[in-house]
């Protein structure tokens, strides 16, 4: 079979083993840690015969691929099991995580496009000169800080001695959208590394494309020089883009853990990590499912958008 429609179903089923792969990596990985949810709920002062009650009424002590077993097969009817620790369902978990993640997300998506591309096209008009040795430094510059170290910079000077923004996110709880002001700094934060490389991307693949003999071509014809940039030599630099910004979406959606933990945000990197504090594999494994599977989609978006602003790289067959 050809065309993109056979490639796509064949990716979607690859990106399905992947899933799976990931599953069975994280269960192996929580397995071998230290511990399970029954020492978690037994304190700090653990008594052996209350621990062994305990694994025995969270069927801890079935041996793994049983429980595996069982929670694929909830899996299948769409059931991603009930935690460990609180015995509420996983699914409510992601939905109290996804809301704060996704407040993060779409203002640093919406942001980061236009910037983006902004600087990108500005750096590549101007390639060679100071303008785009500048912006160049710039990116380059921005994009060696940790977001750790840009997160504590932003709160010391924007909140601690300016007091112009909240330092955290405490005390909103998970009511962040009444609250705009404590999402600024966490979107800052997360814009600046990913507005690096993809505008260093659209930068170099502008260059190379306003080089390219077809856009000479259209500037023989009498094209306008706006004409030339945006719509030729522009949708050829967005297919790699799309490919870089399809990551950085994912990496948004599955929850910045370094950005939430900060600034105090209870998204889907925080539900991340307390479930493995906690030792809760079904919260673990169901994160592992929703984060592949936003990978394979987001990744099989990117390459059909590629393939449609550079049909001539195709897609396989």
């Amino acid at each position: 079979m050809s065309g993109p429609l056979p490639w796509a179903a064949r990716r979607l089923l690859l990106g399905g083993a992947q899933t799976a792969a990931v599953v069975l990596l994280v269960l192996a990985l929580t397995e071998a840690l230290p511990g399970d949810a029954a020492v978690a709920l037994a304190g700090d002062q653990p008594d052996p015969e209350r621990i062994e009650t305990v694994r025995a009424a969270l069927h801890l002590d079935r041996p793994p691929h049983e429980r595996l077993l069982d929670w694929s097969a909830g899996l299948l009817h769409g059931d991603l099991g009930v935690s460990l620790t609180s015995g509420r369902p996983v699914a409510s978990y992601l939905g109290d995580g996804f809301g704060p993640t996704l407040l993060l997300a779409v203002p640093t998506v919406v942001l980061l496009v236009p910037a983006a591309v902004g600087l990108g096209v500005l750096a590549a008009r101007h390639q060679g000169r100071a303008v785009d040795r500048f912006v160049s430094a710039v990116l380059l510059g921005l994009y060696a800080v940790p977001e750790f170290a840009l997160g504590v910079l932003l709160v010391t000077v924007f909140a601690l001695r300016l007091g112009w923004l909240p330092p955290t996110a405490v005390g909103y709880g998970t009511d962040l959208l009444a609250h705009p002001a404590a999402l600024v700094l966490p979107v800052l934060v997360l814009l600046a590394r990913p507005v690096c490389s993809l505008a260093r991307l659209i930068r170099a693949g502008m260059a190379d494309a306003l080089a390219s003999p077809y856009v000479a071509h259209a500037r023989r014809h009498g094209l306008s020089g706006a004409r030339v940039r945006y719509a030729h030599a522009l949708p050829n630099a967005l297919a790699p883009a799309a490919q870089q910004l399809a990551r950085t979406i994912d990496w948004l959606l599955c929850g910045v853990v370094v950005v939430e933990a900060l600034f105090v945000i209870p998204g889907l990197g925080t539900v991340l990590m307390n479930a493995v504090a906690e030792r809760d594999v079904p919260v673990v494994q169901g994160l592992a499912v929703v984060f592949g599977v936003a990978t394979v989609l987001l990744n099989l978006g990117a390459d059909l958008v590629t393939h449609r602003f550079a049909p001539r790289a195709g897609v396989a067959a």
